[in-house]
């Protein structure tokens, strides 16, 4: 086992995932903390790097293209202080950091564990029910629908139409913006039957964002959302349980198949299954059992 304390988080790894846990600084982002420890099964790994400073450091962490629905919901957006696979490192800290990164290394060298990307989620992204406030908006998900709600600095024709309640199966995509420069930023859905090219301003599928402290709080939305959407790289929704069962299952190895019923027990705990999900990928195992 290899592990790094810093104030920033803990990082922990067991050989066979990655345990992120962020620290309780008062530096320490509002999405880090409240999207909470995550854990990484090593097959969801890129790579692991250590960059050196001369008083910090930084390990940076590399996940398999499509491994991560927060990922995929922010497209490489968000900023160094919010990226929950960024941790800053003292100096002291240094060779405890090079540790780590040569275990992680050594493991995806033995396990074999290809880079290339993936075509189902290996991390089942933030919990439900969850609500976000910034911009002109309130964001909430409880895993079937997503709630808009506005406030006082919404523009008058959207809050004119009152709350929004949109189900699962009519958004086809979600994106998260961030406000750069003078430009807004925004959480976007985007509807099957209602395309738009409005600004965010006017969108009533959408909250807009100015760039304030608590705006990277609607990407932990956006993720949720993108881990019930199908994968942009799947086929048909109804197949990604039995997809993501085949390539996280981790062959007929026994003691990975009762792994793999574990980790779907808690998927369906955490609201990212719906209990017919749950029954088709516990088959699946239980087959290969």
């Amino acid at each position: 086992m290899a592990e790094i304390i810093q104030k920033d988080g803990t990082w922990v790894f067991d050989g066979d995932a990655l345990r992120l846990t962020p620290g309780r600084d008062k530096n320490v982002s509002p999405l880090r903390r409240e999207l909470g420890e995550l854990i990484v099964p090593l097959g969801a790994l890129a790579g692991l790097s250590f960059e050196q400073g001369k008083k910090t450091g930084r390990l940076r962490l590399r996940l398999r293209d499509g491994a991560d629905p927060l990922l995929q919901a922010t497209g490489g957006r968000l900023t160094e202080p919010h990226d929950p696979y960024q941790l800053l490192v003292e100096s002291d800290r240094y060779g405890v950091a090079e540790y780590l990164v040569d275990e992680v290394r050594r493991a995806l060298l033995l396990d074999e564990v290809p880079t290339d990307p993936v075509d189902a989620y290996l991390l089942p992204g933030p919990s439900v029910p969850l609500s976000a406030s910034a911009g002109d908006g309130t964001a909430g998900f409880d895993g079937e629908r997503v709630r808009l709600e506005w406030n006082w600095k919404t523009e008058e024709s959207k809050a004119s139409a009152g709350a929004r309640s949109i189900g699962i199966a009519e958004i086809e995509a979600v994106e998260w913006q961030p406000a750069v420069g003078l430009e807004n930023g925004c959480l976007r859905f985007r509807l099957r039957q209602a395309p738009t090219k409005a600004p965010a301003k006017y969108d009533p599928n959408a909250v807009e964002l100015w760039g304030f402290r608590k705006d990277p709080l609607m990407a932990l939305v956006a993720a949720a959302v993108q881990a019930r959407l199908p994968h942009p790289a799947a086929g048909p929704r109804e197949s990604v349980p039995a997809q993501r069962e085949a390539d996280c299952a981790g062959g007929d190895d026994h003691d990975a198949l009762l792994r793999r019923l574990r980790e779907l027990g808690e998927l369906r705990r955490d609201g990212v299954l719906t209990d017919e999900e749950f029954a088709m990928a516990k088959q699946a195992v239980l087959r290969r059992l």
